[in-house]
């Protein structure tokens, strides 16, 4: 498609007849000589009428620089078709309990066989992984404490491999969610998409956090991150290993979030099937139309003409200096002598 990026420099095109029309053309006075032969001077006006007649070509050409030259200045552009970028609108952390309690074989696999709780919760988060295309996905795991396995990412991809890499007690026996939700709204300082996730699955209480996970809910309700707690396994365990409902479900009120239990795989798909409706994936599409500029085109093309008007007009010079067919009348404004030379 042709645009221009200035195209009201049209409006420049009439200039040059307005000047000749609007500014009165220079006069000036010559000296003036009765002759009684004055057939014979206009018969030397026939080669001023081919003259007058020749001249039109050069005006042609004026003209058609005129009108590059304006049209060079409007800069004309050709547009490609419209380039569309999808940028994520959310960030999304992803947080794994990566406690000893994780081992406890009470879920079940998709195969309906007996699995540790770990590796039911790879299979569904690895499926939730996948309907998040758009999103940008970080991963962390606690134990002990906790540690960031993928940052914010959109290749989920290599998100739920890493995922699939972790392992029963690599981050300790015990359970840090305080401290897990606080490397959370660390992470996300430097986030600067308009929505921001986290969404926290544990089996236990937490036991070695050094910030509660109650008031690191309270800081992340004041950046704006919204938590989802997940809790898995038997509500009924007691011990350091018992679930802690009453707190994940403050946490997840502090931020706007929700709490959800899952007591077997099905359950399991079900939460996460939610939360991928509660959080809908959201893309912002930025749309960009490479222009390449093509001013030098009219530009060399009224330097050409200009050049042809040149040479055009001493062709048409040498031409007029060679011609002897025709009388030729001097006068001489000194002394008034007219002069008339003879083929």
């Amino acid at each position: 498609m042709l645009t221009f990026a200035h195209p009201w420099l049209a409006l420049l095109l009439p200039l040059p007849f307005l000047v000749r029309w609007l500014v009165p053309p220079l006069r000036r006075s010559l000296p003036a000589l009765r002759v009684p032969f004055l057939d014979r001077v206009r018969s030397t006006g026939k080669s001023g009428s081919r003259r007058k007649a020749s001249s039109l070509i050069p005006n042609v050409l004026k003209v058609a620089v005129w009108v590059l030259l304006i049209g060079a200045l409007m800069r004309p552009q050709w547009l490609e078709k419209p380039i569309e970028r999808e940028l994520p609108a959310r960030d999304l952390l992803l947080l794994v309990d990566l406690s000893g309690s994780m081992q406890a074989e009470d879920f079940t696999n998709a195969a309906g066989e007996k699995v540790d709780r770990l590796t039911a919760v790879k299979e569904v988060v690895g499926e939730f992984l996948e309907k998040r295309e758009g999103d940008r996905v970080a991963l962390a795991v606690f134990g002990n404490a906790p540690f960031l396995q993928v940052p914010f990412t959109t290749d989920l991809e290599l998100c739920r491999q890493l995922l699939d890499e972790t392992a029963i007690g690599m981050a300790g026996p015990k359970t840090a969610l305080g401290d897990a939700i606080g490397l959370g709204i660390n992470l996300f300082e430097e986030s600067t998409t308009p929505d921001k996730t986290i969404i926290a699955l544990t089996d236990g209480n937490d036991t070695s956090s050094a910030v509660p996970p109650i008031e690191a809910s309270r800081i992340a309700s004041d950046r704006d991150i919204k938590i989802y707690t997940i809790a898995i396994g038997d509500p009924e365990t007691v011990g350091e290993e018992k679930l802690d409902e009453a707190t994940l479900k403050e946490v997840s009120e502090n931020t706007g979030g929700s709490y959800f239990l899952a007591l077997n795989r099905e359950e399991l798909v079900d939460v996460y099937a939610q939360l991928d409706q509660l959080e809908t994936t959201k893309v912002n599409t930025v749309s960009h139309r490479p222009k390449h500029d093509l001013y030098f085109w009219p530009l060399a093309a009224a330097l050409v003409l200009s050049l042809l008007n040149r040479a055009t007009g001493l062709l048409c010079s040498g031409a007029a200096s060679r011609r002897r067919d025709t009388p030729r009348v001097r006068v001489n404004s000194r002394t008034f002598e007219l002069e008339i030379e003879s083929p």
